[in-house]
């Protein structure tokens, strides 16, 4: 019996938010208009005339989408903002070739995009690397001149936990956000996660919800396109990623 009911809220967690290709794909264009061109035969084709398979027609798991997601599984969760208490794992389900497509296939690609920015110059002063690509480093000045103009806010902005870095999820073989210069991480001593909480990294254990991050910082990120970890089922409370068709109404 429990097997039968973990299997039925599966299928409401995958079907709420379903979403019709067309939707998904003008979602994604207006997100990244250098990049994307158009959709058709179920499949996006990008502005080098070379494409990827937008639903890969398997049926998979909540697990299995985690670790080998189509573009289509992107989006078959509905990303609550920081308002709102409901949480899902959307933004989890990351499609690597994708995302290479987008910022770069390799380090070396990544880095020619990358640029350096100073974090919050009052409070913290602190040199980061982002990336230029859908100006995102023009983003993070906003992000971190508003941050910088609330100093209560310090402590949770000192000591960077990591923006760029090529690298794979630790316990994973998926490609890490951080990869590709449009994620940061904040204060990790005042940050929770899940597989900190449940000292294990089984994507099925229930795990108990934490978090320190006050929303004002949220709602700055979130103004400028970036997700928050912390809203995920699978929390991460330091993580930020670029990510604005999730947040396109």
């Amino acid at each position: 019996m429990k097997i039968k009911i973990f299997i039925f809220l599966q299928f409401l967690q995958l079907s709420a938010f379903a979403q019709s290709d067309l939707v998904i794909f003008d979602r994604l264009q207006k997100a990244y208009p250098d990049d994307i061109e158009h959709f058709s035969d179920n499949k996006i084709f990008f502005k080098d005339k070379s494409f990827l398979i937008f639903d890969d027609k398997k049926q998979k798991t909540i697990v299995e989408i985690l670790e080998n997601p189509d573009i289509q599984d992107m989006f078959l969760m509905k990303y609550a903002s920081y308002k709102n208490k409901i949480k899902t794992d959307a933004g989890r389900n990351r499609n690597d070739a994708f995302f290479k497509k987008i910022y770069g296939n390799c380090k070396s690609e990544v880095e020619k995009n990358l640029v350096q920015i100073v974090w919050c110059p009052k409070l913290v002063n602190q040199k980061i690397y982002v990336t230029t690509k859908n100006g995102v480093s023009e983003k993070m000045k906003l992000i971190s001149a508003a941050l910088d103009e609330i100093p209560s806010l310090k402590k949770y902005l000192i000591s960077i936990g990591g923006t760029f870095n090529w690298r794979i999820i630790a316990a994973t073989t998926r490609q890490s956000m951080h990869s590709f210069g449009m994620t940061i991480d904040i204060n990790s001593k005042y940050s929770d996660y899940w597989q900190w909480n449940c000292k294990c990294t089984d994507e099925k254990k229930t795990v108990k919800y934490q978090n320190q991050i006050p929303e004002k910082i949220v709602e700055i990120f979130e103004k400028q396109g970036f997700i928050w970890g912390g809203n995920w089922e699978h929390f991460d409370t330091m993580h930020f990623e670029y990510r604005p068709e999730l947040l396109l109404k």
